[in-house]
Protein backbone atom coordinates (compact mmCIF):
# COMPACT_ATOMS: atom_id res chain seq x y z
CA UNK A 1 0.00 0.00 0.00
CA UNK A 2 1.06 3.49 -0.36
CA UNK A 3 2.43 6.05 2.41
CA UNK A 4 0.13 8.74 3.28
CA UNK A 5 1.78 12.19 1.62
CA UNK A 6 4.45 13.64 2.46
CA UNK A 7 2.76 17.25 3.86
CA UNK A 8 4.85 18.05 6.56
CA UNK A 9 8.68 18.82 5.08
CA UNK A 10 12.33 20.16 6.86
CA UNK A 11 15.18 21.54 4.91
CA UNK A 12 17.75 21.57 6.97
CA UNK A 13 20.35 24.55 5.49
CA UNK A 14 18.53 27.49 4.31
CA UNK A 15 21.42 28.72 1.84
CA UNK A 16 20.15 29.77 -1.62
CA UNK A 17 19.50 26.43 -2.28
CA UNK A 18 17.27 25.09 0.73
CA UNK A 19 15.65 28.67 0.33
CA UNK A 20 14.85 28.00 -2.93
CA UNK A 21 13.20 24.55 -1.73
CA UNK A 22 11.58 25.80 0.98
CA UNK A 23 9.83 28.62 -1.88
CA UNK A 24 8.64 25.65 -3.97
CA UNK A 25 6.86 23.79 -0.88
CA UNK A 26 5.54 26.14 0.86
CA UNK A 27 3.72 27.51 -2.15
CA UNK A 28 2.68 24.11 -3.12
CA UNK A 29 0.52 23.42 0.47
CA UNK A 30 3.46 22.09 2.69
CA UNK A 31 3.59 22.68 6.25
CA UNK A 32 7.64 23.56 6.11
CA UNK A 33 10.16 23.77 8.81
CA UNK A 34 13.52 25.49 7.71
CA UNK A 35 16.57 24.87 9.89
CA UNK A 36 19.74 26.73 10.11
CA UNK A 37 22.66 27.08 12.84
CA UNK A 38 23.05 30.43 11.79
CA UNK A 39 20.27 32.84 12.36
CA UNK A 40 20.85 35.50 10.23
CA UNK A 41 20.70 32.40 7.29
CA UNK A 42 17.22 31.38 8.73
CA UNK A 43 16.24 35.62 8.78
CA UNK A 44 17.17 35.58 5.20
CA UNK A 45 15.15 32.91 3.80
CA UNK A 46 11.95 34.39 5.38
CA UNK A 47 12.84 37.89 3.65
CA UNK A 48 13.61 35.74 0.48
CA UNK A 49 9.95 34.23 0.25
CA UNK A 50 8.05 37.35 1.79
CA UNK A 51 9.91 39.22 -1.05
CA UNK A 52 9.31 36.12 -3.70
CA UNK A 53 5.59 35.78 -3.23
CA UNK A 54 5.33 39.95 -2.89
CA UNK A 55 6.37 39.90 -6.39
CA UNK A 56 4.32 36.81 -7.49
CA UNK A 57 1.39 39.22 -6.12
CA UNK A 58 1.98 42.31 -7.92
CA UNK A 59 2.36 39.68 -11.42
CA UNK A 60 -0.90 38.25 -10.64
CA UNK A 61 0.19 34.81 -9.95
CA UNK A 62 -0.61 35.15 -6.38
CA UNK A 63 -3.28 36.23 -4.50
CA UNK A 64 -2.62 38.25 -1.20
CA UNK A 65 -4.72 35.74 1.03
CA UNK A 66 -2.35 32.78 -0.91
CA UNK A 67 0.50 34.76 -0.15
CA UNK A 68 -0.33 34.97 3.34
CA UNK A 69 -1.22 30.96 3.77
CA UNK A 70 2.63 30.51 1.92
CA UNK A 71 4.60 32.60 4.33
CA UNK A 72 2.28 30.92 7.44
CA UNK A 73 3.18 27.91 6.23
CA UNK A 74 7.09 28.31 6.77
CA UNK A 75 8.77 28.61 9.95
CA UNK A 76 12.50 28.38 11.03
CA UNK A 77 14.79 27.17 13.90
CA UNK A 78 18.02 26.69 14.67
CA UNK A 79 17.48 23.18 16.40
CA UNK A 80 17.04 19.80 14.55
CA UNK A 81 14.70 18.59 17.27
CA UNK A 82 11.86 20.58 15.79
CA UNK A 83 12.10 18.42 12.55
CA UNK A 84 11.18 15.68 14.84
CA UNK A 85 7.50 15.68 13.10
CA UNK A 86 8.33 15.48 9.57
CA UNK A 87 7.73 13.29 6.77
CA UNK A 88 10.38 14.10 5.22
CA UNK A 89 13.76 15.92 5.62
CA UNK A 90 15.62 17.16 2.96
CA UNK A 91 19.27 17.75 3.71
CA UNK A 92 21.46 21.19 1.86
CA UNK A 93 24.14 21.16 4.16
CA UNK A 94 27.59 22.34 2.74
CA UNK A 95 29.44 19.75 -0.01
CA UNK A 96 31.68 18.29 2.80
CA UNK A 97 30.68 14.46 4.02
CA UNK A 98 31.66 14.63 7.78
CA UNK A 99 29.28 17.44 7.40
CA UNK A 100 26.07 15.78 5.95
CA UNK A 101 27.02 12.50 8.29
CA UNK A 102 26.44 14.27 11.54
CA UNK A 103 23.05 15.99 10.03
CA UNK A 104 21.89 12.58 9.04
CA UNK A 105 23.21 10.91 12.45
CA UNK A 106 21.56 13.50 14.45
CA UNK A 107 18.31 13.37 12.61
CA UNK A 108 18.27 9.54 12.96
CA UNK A 109 17.84 10.04 17.11
CA UNK A 110 15.18 12.73 16.16
CA UNK A 111 12.55 11.35 13.63
CA UNK A 112 9.87 8.82 13.26
CA UNK A 113 11.13 5.83 12.05
CA UNK A 114 9.12 5.99 8.39
CA UNK A 115 11.02 9.26 7.46
CA UNK A 116 12.18 9.69 4.59
CA UNK A 117 15.73 11.36 4.21
CA UNK A 118 16.96 13.23 1.49
CA UNK A 119 20.21 14.87 0.60
CA UNK A 120 20.57 17.18 -2.04
CA UNK A 121 24.28 16.40 -2.78
CA UNK A 122 25.38 16.43 -6.27
CA UNK A 123 28.62 14.93 -5.76
CA UNK A 124 29.22 13.30 -2.48
CA UNK A 125 27.81 9.69 -2.26
CA UNK A 126 24.12 8.94 -1.36
CA UNK A 127 25.20 4.78 -0.63
CA UNK A 128 28.03 6.17 1.60
CA UNK A 129 25.07 8.32 3.66
CA UNK A 130 23.07 5.64 3.65
CA UNK A 131 25.10 3.44 4.98
CA UNK A 132 25.63 5.31 8.36
CA UNK A 133 22.34 5.53 8.51
CA UNK A 134 20.29 3.48 10.90
CA UNK A 135 17.97 3.84 8.66
CA UNK A 136 19.67 2.95 4.95
CA UNK A 137 16.29 1.98 3.08
CA UNK A 138 14.88 5.85 3.59
CA UNK A 139 17.14 7.41 2.65
CA UNK A 140 18.07 8.96 -1.02
CA UNK A 141 19.32 11.66 -2.95
CA UNK A 142 16.74 14.55 -3.98
CA UNK A 143 18.66 17.23 -6.25
CA UNK A 144 17.09 19.87 -7.14
CA UNK A 145 18.43 22.49 -9.38
CA UNK A 146 19.30 26.31 -9.07
CA UNK A 147 17.23 28.38 -8.82
CA UNK A 148 14.99 25.71 -7.19
CA UNK A 149 11.27 27.79 -8.49
CA UNK A 150 12.31 28.14 -11.96
CA UNK A 151 13.42 24.91 -12.83
CA UNK A 152 11.86 22.05 -13.72
CA UNK A 153 14.23 18.96 -13.18
CA UNK A 154 14.98 16.93 -9.88
CA UNK A 155 16.75 14.14 -9.75
CA UNK A 156 15.33 11.04 -7.34
CA UNK A 157 18.52 9.06 -6.59
CA UNK A 158 18.51 5.53 -5.10
CA UNK A 159 21.07 3.79 -3.73
CA UNK A 160 21.18 -0.03 -3.54
CA UNK A 161 19.44 -0.18 -0.09
CA UNK A 162 16.85 2.48 -1.04
CA UNK A 163 13.37 1.11 -1.10
CA UNK A 164 10.73 1.54 -4.03
CA UNK A 165 8.27 2.64 -1.60
CA UNK A 166 10.61 5.99 -0.44
CA UNK A 167 11.31 6.49 -3.92
CA UNK A 168 8.00 6.00 -4.98
CA UNK A 169 6.42 8.68 -2.05
CA UNK A 170 9.28 11.21 -3.24
CA UNK A 171 8.60 11.32 -7.20
CA UNK A 172 5.18 11.69 -6.76
CA UNK A 173 6.21 14.87 -4.29
CA UNK A 174 8.40 16.26 -7.01
CA UNK A 175 5.17 15.62 -9.69
CA UNK A 176 3.01 17.52 -7.39
CA UNK A 177 5.39 20.32 -6.65
CA UNK A 178 5.03 20.65 -10.82
CA UNK A 179 8.42 19.40 -11.28
CA UNK A 180 9.95 16.61 -13.87
CA UNK A 181 11.64 13.62 -11.65
CA UNK A 182 13.79 11.62 -13.39
CA UNK A 183 14.95 7.91 -11.23
CA UNK A 184 18.62 7.83 -11.43
CA UNK A 185 21.57 5.59 -9.67
CA UNK A 186 24.06 6.88 -7.34
CA UNK A 187 27.26 7.94 -8.75
CA UNK A 188 29.18 11.58 -8.76
CA UNK A 189 27.20 14.48 -10.66
CA UNK A 190 24.29 11.67 -11.69
CA UNK A 191 22.52 12.67 -14.94
CA UNK A 192 22.84 16.07 -15.86
CA UNK A 193 25.72 17.61 -13.82
CA UNK A 194 27.78 14.42 -14.54
CA UNK A 195 27.77 15.69 -18.09
CA UNK A 196 27.86 19.51 -17.17
CA UNK A 197 30.83 19.59 -14.91
CA UNK A 198 32.90 17.48 -17.66
CA UNK A 199 32.37 20.47 -20.17
CA UNK A 200 32.92 22.87 -18.06
CA UNK A 201 36.00 21.68 -16.57
CA UNK A 202 37.21 21.01 -20.22
CA UNK A 203 36.52 25.09 -20.59
CA UNK A 204 38.28 25.99 -17.68
CA UNK A 205 40.64 23.98 -18.98
CA UNK A 206 41.18 25.65 -22.11
CA UNK A 207 41.46 29.32 -20.73
CA UNK A 208 44.17 28.03 -18.31
CA UNK A 209 45.98 27.19 -21.75
CA UNK A 210 45.57 30.58 -22.95
CA UNK A 211 43.86 29.09 -26.17
CA UNK A 212 41.11 31.38 -26.19
CA UNK A 213 40.12 34.26 -24.06
CA UNK A 214 37.41 33.82 -21.69
CA UNK A 215 34.74 35.90 -23.13
CA UNK A 216 35.55 34.50 -26.81
CA UNK A 217 35.26 31.14 -24.48
CA UNK A 218 31.40 31.87 -23.22
CA UNK A 219 30.70 33.81 -26.36
CA UNK A 220 31.25 30.72 -28.57
CA UNK A 221 29.18 28.13 -26.52
CA UNK A 222 26.33 30.68 -26.22
CA UNK A 223 26.02 31.85 -29.51
CA UNK A 224 27.56 28.39 -31.58
CA UNK A 225 25.80 26.63 -29.60
CA UNK A 226 22.69 28.30 -27.86
CA UNK A 227 23.08 27.73 -24.10
CA UNK A 228 22.10 30.62 -21.64
CA UNK A 229 24.89 31.03 -20.22
CA UNK A 230 28.38 30.24 -21.21
CA UNK A 231 31.27 27.54 -19.05
CA UNK A 232 32.97 29.97 -17.53
CA UNK A 233 30.48 32.34 -16.63
CA UNK A 234 28.41 29.33 -15.14
CA UNK A 235 31.40 28.11 -12.78
CA UNK A 236 31.09 31.46 -11.20
CA UNK A 237 27.75 31.26 -10.89
CA UNK A 238 27.86 27.21 -9.28
CA UNK A 239 31.02 28.26 -7.46
CA UNK A 240 34.50 27.50 -8.42
CA UNK A 241 35.09 25.67 -5.07
CA UNK A 242 31.97 23.59 -5.73
CA UNK A 243 32.93 22.49 -9.26
CA UNK A 244 35.99 21.49 -7.66
CA UNK A 245 34.23 19.25 -5.37
CA UNK A 246 32.32 17.82 -7.85
CA UNK A 247 35.07 17.29 -10.76
CA UNK A 248 37.25 15.57 -7.29
CA UNK A 249 33.92 13.26 -6.32
CA UNK A 250 34.05 12.37 -10.13
CA UNK A 251 37.10 11.80 -11.08
CA UNK A 252 38.16 9.21 -7.93
CA UNK A 253 35.38 6.92 -9.73
CA UNK A 254 36.03 7.52 -13.25
CA UNK A 255 39.89 8.09 -13.20
CA UNK A 256 38.97 9.55 -16.14
CA UNK A 257 41.39 12.69 -17.25
CA UNK A 258 38.42 14.96 -18.34
CA UNK A 259 37.21 14.55 -14.88
CA UNK A 260 40.51 15.85 -13.13
CA UNK A 261 39.77 19.14 -12.24
CA UNK A 262 41.37 21.69 -14.20
CA UNK A 263 44.27 23.46 -12.05
CA UNK A 264 42.99 26.78 -12.26
CA UNK A 265 40.19 25.51 -10.36
CA UNK A 266 42.79 24.98 -7.33
CA UNK A 267 44.36 27.94 -8.09
CA UNK A 268 41.21 30.25 -8.15
CA UNK A 269 39.53 28.34 -5.13
CA UNK A 270 42.62 28.14 -2.60
CA UNK A 271 42.61 31.90 -3.50
CA UNK A 272 38.86 32.36 -2.33
CA UNK A 273 37.88 33.59 -5.92
CA UNK A 274 35.12 30.84 -6.12
CA UNK A 275 33.10 33.35 -8.03
CA UNK A 276 30.30 35.54 -7.79
CA UNK A 277 29.72 34.99 -4.21
CA UNK A 278 33.21 35.76 -3.43
CA UNK A 279 32.84 39.00 -5.73
CA UNK A 280 35.72 37.11 -8.54
CA UNK A 281 36.15 34.34 -10.24
CA UNK A 282 36.72 33.84 -13.86
CA UNK A 283 35.28 37.32 -13.62
CA UNK A 284 35.32 40.30 -11.57
CA UNK A 285 31.65 41.23 -9.90
CA UNK A 286 30.12 44.73 -8.54
CA UNK A 287 30.41 42.85 -5.32
CA UNK A 288 30.19 39.60 -3.40
CA UNK A 289 26.86 37.95 -4.68
CA UNK A 290 26.34 40.53 -7.55
CA UNK A 291 25.37 38.95 -11.35
CA UNK A 292 27.52 42.27 -12.38
CA UNK A 293 30.75 42.20 -14.55
CA UNK A 294 33.25 45.01 -14.38
CA UNK A 295 36.05 45.48 -16.03
CA UNK A 296 39.46 43.92 -14.35
CA UNK A 297 42.74 43.44 -15.87
CA UNK A 298 41.88 40.19 -18.11
CA UNK A 299 38.88 42.30 -20.26
CA UNK A 300 40.07 42.72 -23.39
CA UNK A 301 40.39 46.41 -25.24
CA UNK A 302 38.88 47.36 -27.95
CA UNK A 303 41.84 48.16 -30.69
CA UNK A 304 44.29 47.04 -27.99
CA UNK A 305 46.65 45.38 -30.79
CA UNK A 306 46.61 48.23 -32.99
CA UNK A 307 46.49 46.30 -36.20
CA UNK A 308 43.74 47.55 -38.61
CA UNK A 309 42.67 44.33 -41.19
CA UNK A 310 42.91 45.62 -45.30
CA UNK A 311 40.19 46.81 -46.80
CA UNK A 312 37.53 44.25 -48.19
CA UNK A 313 35.27 46.08 -51.06
CA UNK A 314 34.05 42.33 -53.13
CA UNK A 315 34.07 38.90 -51.52
CA UNK A 316 34.29 35.28 -52.85
CA UNK A 317 32.62 31.90 -51.80
CA UNK A 318 33.44 29.45 -53.49
CA UNK A 319 31.02 25.96 -53.07
CA UNK A 320 27.57 25.12 -54.08
CA UNK A 321 26.13 23.47 -51.04
CA UNK A 322 23.72 25.15 -47.96
CA UNK A 323 27.02 26.32 -46.39
CA UNK A 324 28.30 27.74 -49.34
CA UNK A 325 24.93 29.29 -50.40
CA UNK A 326 24.33 30.88 -46.84
CA UNK A 327 27.39 32.69 -46.43
CA UNK A 328 26.92 33.85 -49.79
CA UNK A 329 24.15 35.35 -48.87
CA UNK A 330 25.26 36.76 -45.58
CA UNK A 331 27.78 38.61 -47.04
CA UNK A 332 24.58 40.02 -49.79
CA UNK A 333 22.79 41.09 -47.50
CA UNK A 334 25.22 43.13 -45.71
CA UNK A 335 26.13 45.13 -49.26
CA UNK A 336 29.00 42.80 -50.51
CA UNK A 337 29.25 42.44 -54.09
CA UNK A 338 29.84 38.32 -53.76
CA UNK A 339 30.74 35.78 -56.71
CA UNK A 340 29.64 32.50 -56.13
CA UNK A 341 31.47 30.17 -57.60
CA UNK A 342 31.34 26.42 -58.14
CA UNK A 343 32.29 23.68 -60.40
CA UNK A 344 30.17 24.21 -62.70
CA UNK A 345 27.50 27.12 -64.16
CA UNK A 346 24.65 24.76 -63.19
CA UNK A 347 25.82 24.06 -59.54
CA UNK A 348 26.53 27.75 -59.14
CA UNK A 349 22.83 28.53 -60.46
CA UNK A 350 21.41 26.22 -58.19
CA UNK A 351 23.26 27.53 -55.29
CA UNK A 352 21.85 31.13 -56.37
CA UNK A 353 18.51 29.61 -56.22
CA UNK A 354 18.71 28.19 -52.46
CA UNK A 355 20.32 31.86 -51.78
CA UNK A 356 16.82 33.45 -53.62
CA UNK A 357 14.51 30.85 -51.71
CA UNK A 358 15.62 31.84 -48.27
CA UNK A 359 15.51 35.87 -49.17
CA UNK A 360 12.14 35.06 -50.22
CA UNK A 361 11.03 33.15 -46.82
CA UNK A 362 12.84 36.14 -45.14
CA UNK A 363 10.06 38.52 -47.18
CA UNK A 364 7.68 35.98 -46.12
CA UNK A 365 8.16 36.67 -42.26
CA UNK A 366 8.71 39.99 -42.32
CA UNK A 367 12.41 40.25 -41.69
CA UNK A 368 13.49 42.27 -44.61
CA UNK A 369 11.71 44.13 -47.77
CA UNK A 370 10.98 43.14 -50.99
CA UNK A 371 13.41 45.76 -52.49
CA UNK A 372 15.79 44.75 -49.80
CA UNK A 373 15.92 41.32 -51.16
CA UNK A 374 16.42 42.22 -54.96
CA UNK A 375 18.77 44.24 -54.02
CA UNK A 376 20.84 41.82 -52.08
CA UNK A 377 19.88 38.83 -54.74
CA UNK A 378 21.42 41.42 -57.31
CA UNK A 379 24.70 41.64 -55.90
CA UNK A 380 25.85 37.91 -56.49
CA UNK A 381 27.15 36.57 -59.30
CA UNK A 382 26.73 32.87 -59.72
CA UNK A 383 30.07 31.57 -61.61
CA UNK A 384 31.09 28.03 -62.76
CA UNK A 385 35.07 29.30 -62.90
CA UNK A 386 37.05 30.19 -60.11
CA UNK A 387 39.29 33.23 -62.40
CA UNK A 388 36.30 35.16 -61.64
CA UNK A 389 37.46 35.80 -58.29
CA UNK A 390 40.41 37.42 -59.36
CA UNK A 391 39.00 40.58 -58.13
CA UNK A 392 38.17 39.76 -55.19
CA UNK A 393 39.69 41.01 -51.48
CA UNK A 394 38.30 37.81 -49.39
CA UNK A 395 37.48 34.43 -51.02
CA UNK A 396 35.64 31.52 -48.59
CA UNK A 397 36.23 28.72 -49.08
CA UNK A 398 33.12 26.02 -48.15
CA UNK A 399 33.32 23.13 -49.97
CA UNK A 400 33.41 19.28 -48.79
CA UNK A 401 35.03 18.43 -45.48
CA UNK A 402 38.01 16.93 -47.19
CA UNK A 403 41.49 18.05 -46.77
CA UNK A 404 42.82 16.74 -50.28
CA UNK A 405 39.92 18.78 -51.98
CA UNK A 406 40.25 22.08 -49.82
CA UNK A 407 44.28 21.89 -50.70
CA UNK A 408 44.02 21.64 -53.83
CA UNK A 409 41.31 24.16 -54.29
CA UNK A 410 43.72 26.39 -52.00
CA UNK A 411 46.15 25.76 -54.13
CA UNK A 412 43.97 27.10 -57.33
CA UNK A 413 42.96 30.22 -55.55
CA UNK A 414 46.24 31.14 -54.55
CA UNK A 415 47.33 31.14 -58.98
CA UNK A 416 43.75 33.59 -59.71
CA UNK A 417 43.52 35.84 -56.45
CA UNK A 418 45.38 38.91 -56.53
CA UNK A 419 47.83 39.25 -54.39
CA UNK A 420 47.20 40.43 -50.43
CA UNK A 421 43.71 39.13 -50.56
CA UNK A 422 42.92 36.77 -48.07
CA UNK A 423 41.59 33.26 -48.21
CA UNK A 424 39.62 31.88 -45.49
CA UNK A 425 38.66 28.24 -44.90
CA UNK A 426 35.24 27.59 -43.54
CA UNK A 427 36.15 23.56 -42.33
CA UNK A 428 35.11 22.96 -38.51
CA UNK A 429 37.62 19.85 -38.28
CA UNK A 430 40.63 19.91 -39.99
CA UNK A 431 43.70 21.89 -39.77
CA UNK A 432 43.94 25.87 -41.25
CA UNK A 433 47.70 25.21 -41.52
CA UNK A 434 47.14 22.27 -44.17
CA UNK A 435 45.09 24.57 -46.29
CA UNK A 436 47.34 27.38 -46.02
CA UNK A 437 50.54 25.35 -47.14
CA UNK A 438 49.12 24.57 -50.03
CA UNK A 439 49.61 28.22 -51.23
CA UNK A 440 52.49 30.43 -51.50
CA UNK A 441 50.96 32.93 -49.22
CA UNK A 442 50.28 30.86 -46.33
CA UNK A 443 50.23 34.46 -44.10
CA UNK A 444 46.95 35.27 -46.27
CA UNK A 445 44.89 32.38 -44.58
CA UNK A 446 42.79 32.11 -41.93
CA UNK A 447 39.87 29.96 -40.74
CA UNK A 448 36.51 31.40 -40.96
CA UNK A 449 34.42 28.94 -39.15
CA UNK A 450 30.76 29.92 -39.88
CA UNK A 451 28.29 27.79 -37.97
CA UNK A 452 24.79 26.57 -39.65
CA UNK A 453 22.71 28.48 -40.69
CA UNK A 454 24.68 30.69 -41.60
CA UNK A 455 22.41 33.91 -42.04
CA UNK A 456 20.75 32.74 -38.56
CA UNK A 457 23.79 32.07 -36.26
CA UNK A 458 26.26 34.87 -35.18
CA UNK A 459 29.03 33.01 -34.68
CA UNK A 460 32.06 33.18 -36.26
CA UNK A 461 35.21 31.35 -35.06
CA UNK A 462 38.60 33.10 -36.79
CA UNK A 463 41.64 30.47 -36.75
CA UNK A 464 44.63 31.84 -36.82
CA UNK A 465 47.52 29.36 -37.11
CA UNK A 466 51.04 29.96 -36.32
CA UNK A 467 51.98 31.84 -40.10
CA UNK A 468 48.47 33.98 -40.08
CA UNK A 469 50.00 37.46 -39.84
CA UNK A 470 48.10 40.36 -37.97
CA UNK A 471 46.07 42.35 -40.22
CA UNK A 472 44.94 38.90 -42.16
CA UNK A 473 43.23 37.97 -39.35
CA UNK A 474 42.40 41.67 -38.25
CA UNK A 475 40.93 41.40 -41.88
CA UNK A 476 38.34 38.65 -41.05
CA UNK A 477 37.34 39.96 -37.86
CA UNK A 478 36.53 43.24 -39.28
CA UNK A 479 33.98 41.99 -42.03
CA UNK A 480 32.59 39.58 -39.21
CA UNK A 481 31.57 42.26 -37.67
CA UNK A 482 30.20 44.03 -41.04
CA UNK A 483 28.17 41.50 -41.65
CA UNK A 484 26.85 41.56 -37.58
CA UNK A 485 28.78 38.29 -36.81
CA UNK A 486 30.25 38.22 -33.46
CA UNK A 487 33.83 37.08 -34.02
CA UNK A 488 35.77 35.13 -31.65
CA UNK A 489 39.38 34.02 -31.54
CA UNK A 490 41.33 31.11 -31.47
CA UNK A 491 43.95 28.97 -32.61
CA UNK A 492 44.48 26.07 -35.32
CA UNK A 493 43.49 22.96 -33.25
CA UNK A 494 41.10 20.45 -33.35
CA UNK A 495 37.93 21.59 -32.70
CA UNK A 496 38.67 25.11 -32.16
CA UNK A 497 36.26 26.34 -29.44
CA UNK A 498 33.08 24.97 -29.90
CA UNK A 499 33.41 21.62 -31.41
CA UNK A 500 36.08 21.03 -29.15
CA UNK A 501 33.73 21.61 -25.73
CA UNK A 502 30.92 20.06 -27.45
CA UNK A 503 31.97 16.81 -28.61
CA UNK A 504 33.35 15.46 -25.68
CA UNK A 505 30.04 16.07 -23.98
CA UNK A 506 28.09 14.38 -26.28
CA UNK A 507 30.34 11.57 -26.43
CA UNK A 508 30.00 11.41 -22.44
CA UNK A 509 26.22 11.06 -23.06
CA UNK A 510 26.35 8.04 -25.07
CA UNK A 511 28.46 6.53 -22.32
CA UNK A 512 25.96 7.27 -20.40
CA UNK A 513 24.00 4.99 -22.14
CA UNK A 514 26.63 2.59 -23.11
CA UNK A 515 26.86 2.03 -19.38
CA UNK A 516 22.76 1.69 -18.81
CA UNK A 517 22.95 4.46 -16.46
CA UNK A 518 20.05 6.57 -18.05
CA UNK A 519 18.01 6.48 -21.03
CA UNK A 520 17.96 8.67 -23.91
CA UNK A 521 14.98 10.14 -23.07
CA UNK A 522 16.05 11.07 -20.06
CA UNK A 523 19.42 12.41 -20.28
CA UNK A 524 17.60 14.56 -23.04
CA UNK A 525 15.32 15.52 -20.22
CA UNK A 526 17.76 16.17 -17.63
CA UNK A 527 20.03 18.53 -19.89
CA UNK A 528 17.12 20.73 -21.23
CA UNK A 529 15.43 20.44 -17.74
CA UNK A 530 18.06 20.87 -15.64
CA UNK A 531 20.72 22.60 -17.82
CA UNK A 532 18.41 24.86 -20.13
CA UNK A 533 20.13 23.46 -23.34
CA UNK A 534 17.81 24.33 -26.48
CA UNK A 535 18.35 20.61 -27.19
CA UNK A 536 19.32 17.47 -25.47
CA UNK A 537 22.62 15.44 -26.47
CA UNK A 538 20.76 13.04 -28.71
CA UNK A 539 18.11 15.24 -30.36
CA UNK A 540 21.83 16.79 -31.27
CA UNK A 541 23.58 14.18 -32.31
CA UNK A 542 20.30 12.94 -34.56
CA UNK A 543 20.53 15.99 -36.15
CA UNK A 544 24.10 16.48 -36.59
CA UNK A 545 24.63 12.84 -37.75
CA UNK A 546 25.70 10.01 -36.35
CA UNK A 547 28.63 9.91 -38.81
CA UNK A 548 29.50 13.83 -38.61
CA UNK A 549 29.93 13.40 -34.87
CA UNK A 550 31.93 10.27 -35.27
CA UNK A 551 34.38 12.19 -37.33
CA UNK A 552 34.78 14.66 -35.23
CA UNK A 553 35.28 12.53 -32.02
CA UNK A 554 38.11 10.70 -34.24
CA UNK A 555 39.82 13.57 -34.97
CA UNK A 556 40.04 15.15 -31.38
CA UNK A 557 41.03 11.97 -30.13
CA UNK A 558 43.94 11.66 -32.68
CA UNK A 559 44.80 15.61 -31.74
CA UNK A 560 44.81 15.21 -28.26
CA UNK A 561 45.66 11.45 -27.83
CA UNK A 562 43.36 11.57 -24.38
CA UNK A 563 41.80 8.28 -23.95
CA UNK A 564 38.83 9.84 -22.48
CA UNK A 565 37.96 11.57 -25.93
CA UNK A 566 37.97 7.90 -27.60
CA UNK A 567 34.75 7.00 -29.45
CA UNK A 568 31.88 5.48 -27.71
CA UNK A 569 31.59 2.20 -28.78
CA UNK A 570 27.79 2.71 -29.64
CA UNK A 571 28.73 5.81 -31.20
CA UNK A 572 30.65 3.47 -34.03
CA UNK A 573 28.61 0.67 -33.78
CA UNK A 574 25.72 2.91 -34.74
CA UNK A 575 27.18 4.57 -37.68
CA UNK A 576 28.60 0.94 -39.01
CA UNK A 577 25.24 -0.27 -38.93
CA UNK A 578 23.72 2.69 -40.86
CA UNK A 579 21.68 4.50 -38.43
CA UNK A 580 23.40 8.24 -38.70
CA UNK A 581 20.18 9.79 -37.39
CA UNK A 582 17.29 11.98 -38.89
CA UNK A 583 18.70 11.52 -42.58
CA UNK A 584 18.70 7.89 -42.71
CA UNK A 585 15.60 7.72 -40.61
CA UNK A 586 16.89 5.99 -37.71
CA UNK A 587 19.95 6.88 -35.49
CA UNK A 588 19.59 6.91 -31.11
CA UNK A 589 15.98 7.43 -32.32
CA UNK A 590 13.41 6.45 -35.17
CA UNK A 591 12.23 9.03 -38.02
CA UNK A 592 9.04 9.16 -40.31
CA UNK A 593 10.93 8.97 -43.49
CA UNK A 594 9.13 10.64 -46.30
Amino acid sequence: MDRPPLNTIAVVGLGTMGTGIVDVLTRAGREVVGVDVDASAARRAVASLEASTARSVERGRLTEEERRGTLTRFRTSSDLQDVSGADLVIEVVPEDYDTKCRVFAALDSVVAPETILATGTNALSVTRLAADSDRPERVLGLHFFNPAPAMRLVEVVSSVLTSSEAVGAVTRLARELGKDPIAVGDRPGFVADGLLFGYLNQAAAMYESHYAGREDIDAAMRLGCGLPMGPLALLDLIGVDTARTVLDAMYAQSQDRLHAPAPILRQLSDAGLNGRKSGAGFYTYEAPGSPTVVPDARTPSDGAAGVTGRPVTAVGVVGSGTMAAGIAEVFARSGYPTVLAARSEEKARRALERVARSLERAVRKGRMSESDCRAALARITPSGTLETLSGVDLAVEAVAEDLEVKRELFAALDKVCRPGAVLATTTSSLPVVACARATTRPQDVVGMHFFNPAPAMKLVEVVRTVLTVDDAGATVREVCTAVRKHPVDCGDRAGFIVNALLFPYLNNAVKMVEEHYASPDDIDAAMKLGGGYPMGPFELLDVVGLDVSLAIEQVLHREFRDPGLAPAPLLEHLVAAGCLGRKTGRGFREYATR
